[in-house]
């Protein structure tokens, strides 16, 4: 069994970040997942990444390493914030930054983490085991997917969620019927309207809501101060969330939870309103009530909020683009005891000011760590905070 200091568990914004970090402090450890791969595999072709430019960085402990520095090098178009971030760009500047700052990435997947006396046993899909002093979960989204309960038993031919979907052509022709309202459903159903297909979405909110127009001019000193920018976006709140993390963790623990959930309500880009609204037949105010399965597709059955009596439509597929909900006990490579251990908050870790677990050595980085650090951990923009953070104390332990 070889050992290691320390193991990294996901290849995302967030374990390359840590990785490149770890690489740059020549720190004894080993890197595990497919690069990016959440996406790579999980969403459409053709989107558009929500977050502006110049928060869509990845970290690296010295210059050179920002979306802006790839574009230019490769003559690419970018604007800190008027220009939007074609998926595409995105994936190929991280696996470039990946080359770049992580070369030692393995492309294995980590199966089992278990505690083994002060440290932690790792088995990999190949076989392999390896002992590491301390692991780092940096775990994608794709774990905790998210879908209503009324879809609970169907199947995945028939309805599935908006993660399952990369290429959108084999819907050409066919009735499908997007449930959301943020950007990943209105990206979702703007895509497939281009594919060829007939789409509908359904919301509770009572209306879609997109940001506004870059005014490609400086903003004026009141508009600064009234909304102050952000890696999230404009208002006072983004701007807390990113400047000053740490006080998140003085909110009482009750209100966390709903606070994250509820920071960026949906809200999609403003470039695809136009699309949106020539393409895509809108249900808004409307719920699911139930949905069954019939002999020709998927029958929904949508409340209102407002009291008027419930419609019936019929698809030959539904999306859910619900989003994501951390809870550690869906991470299966966990061991059972590892996550009985783990003291939790929603269904999340309670962590340290230095991400560490209540499981000594044991971090978790990205959405798991949202509701210690507030809303920044959804996004890419928290990458380099919790990297800077993280690596300070894993090469200090280790020392």
């Amino acid at each position: 069994m070889t050992e290691s200091d320390t193991a990294v568990v996901g290849a995302g914004p967030y374990g390359l970040s840590v990785a490149a970090h770890l690489h740059g402090h020549r720190a004894d450890f080993r890197v595990f997942g497919r690069p990016l791969d959440t996406w790579r595999t999980a969403m459409p072709r053709g989107m558009y990444l929500k977050s502006d430019g110049f928060a869509s960085n990845l970290s690296a402990p010295e210059p050179g390493a920002t979306l802006a520095d790839y574009c230019l090098e490769h003559d690419l178009p970018y604007h800190p914030t008027d220009q939007p971030v074609p998926l595409e760009t995105f994936v190929d500047y991280g696996l470039d930054f990946q080359r770049r700052y992580v070369p030692n990435l393995e492309e294995s997947m980590v199966t089992s983490v278990a505690r083994q006396g002060r440290g932690f046993r790792l088995t990999l899909d190949s076989g392999e085991e390896l002992r590491a002093k301390q692991v780092v979960v940096a775990a994608g989204i794709t774990h905790f997917a998210s879908m209503p309960q009324q879809v609970d038993g169907l199947s995945p031919e028939l309805v599935s969620h908006s993660s399952a979907h990369r290429d959108l052509e084999r819907f050409a022709g066919q009735q499908v019927t997007v449930v959301g309202a943020g950007a990943s459903a209105v990206n979702l159903a703007v895509w497939l309207a281009r594919a060829g297909a007939r789409t509908r979405l359904v919301t509770r909110t009572p209306s879609v809501h997109f940001s506004s127009p870059p005014s490609g001019g400086r903003r004026t000193v009141l508009a600064r101060l009234q909304k102050p920018g952000s890696g999230l976006g404009p208002g006072w709140r983004s701007r807390a969330s990113c400047d000053a993390p740490d006080l998140f963790r003085l909110v009482p623990a009750r209100w966390r939870p709903e606070i994250v959930r509820r920071h960026l309500g949906p809200s999609s880009a403003w470039h695809l309103k136009e699309a949106f609204e020539s393409s895509v037949e809108v249900f808004a105010g409307r719920s699911l009530q139930r949905v069954v399965a019939t002999q020709d597709g998927v029958r929904l059955v949508l409340a209102s909020a407002k009291g008027e009596p419930p419609i019936t439509i019929e698809s030959d597929h539904v999306i859910c683009a619900t989003g994501y909900r951390a809870d550690v006990q869906r991470l299966g490579f966990l061991d059972p005891s590892l996550r009985s251990d783990l003291r939790t908050l929603a269904g999340t870790p309670e962590l340290s000011r230095r991400f560490e677990s209540s499981v000594s050595g044991l971090y978790f980085l990205g959405l798991s760590a949202s509701v210690s650090f507030g809303p920044m951990m959804r996004f890419m923009f928290g990458d380099e905070f919790a990297a800077r953070r993280i690596t300070q104390d894993l090469v200090r332990c280790a020392a």
